[in-house]
């Protein structure tokens, strides 16, 4: 048990140095593109941050277990707002540039749309949906490179970067260079990978020890486990006073669970939610009738009022928090 224990640890120091370096570059990529934190937040950080879920989903699949990625996309993106996101806008509520908002926000929904019309209308997720689902993340990237492009005048949006950056972050005068940039996004990433992953296998190893039901934890857990670069990454903007960056990182990730995490385990290795086994309610899979529905809740508590009032607050934050809470006493107490 010590040696799980110790790279457990090892896995939290990599991925809080990590998520410090990624954070780092991504706020520096940003000034140099003249692109808004919120747009790089939801696609290099997410993509980055979603490594971990990637990881874990791929290999579950290439051992023939395609439904892995299910329970985990879903799990995933219910920790990201529900907890995650929720944690960070409880202790500092934060403005939301509701024009840059909305683009990762409709992509989540319409590929929330197909994955829950493929689960409900018998469950079978095919090659085929692996491919759809891989494509709306190819749609998205070159969409919300080509809007940003498009966002604000250059000067305006170089004004704005520079603005938030003197007022809530000291930044040297000089543009920080590429190759620094993409050394820290480079590293940074690869240390959220493997420290997360070092987190889930040692961590899962010490709840086996402990007597907990490997069904909760796959869906809490893991979910938590591949969902803690987020939560890093979310802290550390906090801390560093970019809270965009933090709102785009996971919207941006909860997108990509369910379009490159499930499309690509589906591509590898198809599967049928009804042949998957686990908990079942009234004989209809718990993750039909609890996850997915929990799921499309937390994120709409998340993101319309943000889209209404341009802000997210203390209360939701609050009751989010609470939704999560009593979503994990159902997974261990059913």
């Amino acid at each position: 048990m010590l040696v799980p224990i110790l790279l457990f640890i090892l896995g939290l120091i990599l991925l809080i140095k990590g998520g410090d370096w990624f954070v780092d570059g991504s706020t520096a990529l940003a000034r140099r593109l003249h692109t808004p934190e919120i747009v790089i937040g939801a696609t290099v950080v997410s993509i980055g941050t979603t490594l971990p879920e990637v990881l874990v989903s791929a290999t579950g699949a290439i051992s023939g277990h395609g439904g892995i990625a299910y329970g985990n996309a879903i799990g995933s993106v219910i920790c990201n707002t529900a907890l995650i996101s929720a944690l960070t806008f409880a202790i500092r509520p934060c403005n939301v540039d509701i024009k840059s908002f909305r683009t990762p926000v409709i992509f989540f929904f319409a590929s929330a749309l197909i994955y829950s019309l493929v689960a409900y209308t018998g469950g079978n997720f095919t090659r085929l949906t692996g491919i759809i689902l891989l494509s709306v993340f190819v749609i998205y990237i070159a969409f919300t490179i080509f809007a940003a492009k498009k966002m604000a005048p250059q000067e305006e949006v170089e004004d704005i970067i520079e603005k938030e950056m003197r007022e809530i972050r000291e930044v040297p005068e000089e543009e920080m260079p590429l190759w620094k940039t993409i050394l820290l996004l480079v590293i940074g990433a690869a240390c959220i990978a493997v420290g997360a992953r070092l987190l889930v296998d040692n961590g899962t190893l010490i709840a086996q020890g402990l007597g907990v039901p490997e069904s909760v934890i796959a869906l809490t857990f893991v979910a938590l486990g591949t969902s803690l670069p987020e939560l890093v990454t979310a802290i550390t903007a906090l801390v560093k006073g970019h809270s965009a960056l933090s709102l785009g990182n996971i919207v941006g990730a909860n997108l990509f669970n369910l379009v490159l995490v499930s499309g690509l385990s589906t591509t590898i290795a198809p599967f049928n939610v009804y042949e998957l086994g686990g908990k079942t309610i009234g004989g209809v899979p718990t993750s039909l009738a609890v996850e997915i529905p929990v799921m499309l809740f937390v994120m709409l508590f998340m993101t319309m009022p943000a889209l209404k009032r341009g802000k997210l607050t203390r209360p939701q934050g609050i009751i989010l928090l609470c939704v999560y809470a009593a979503f994990c006493v159902f997974q261990f107490a059913y």
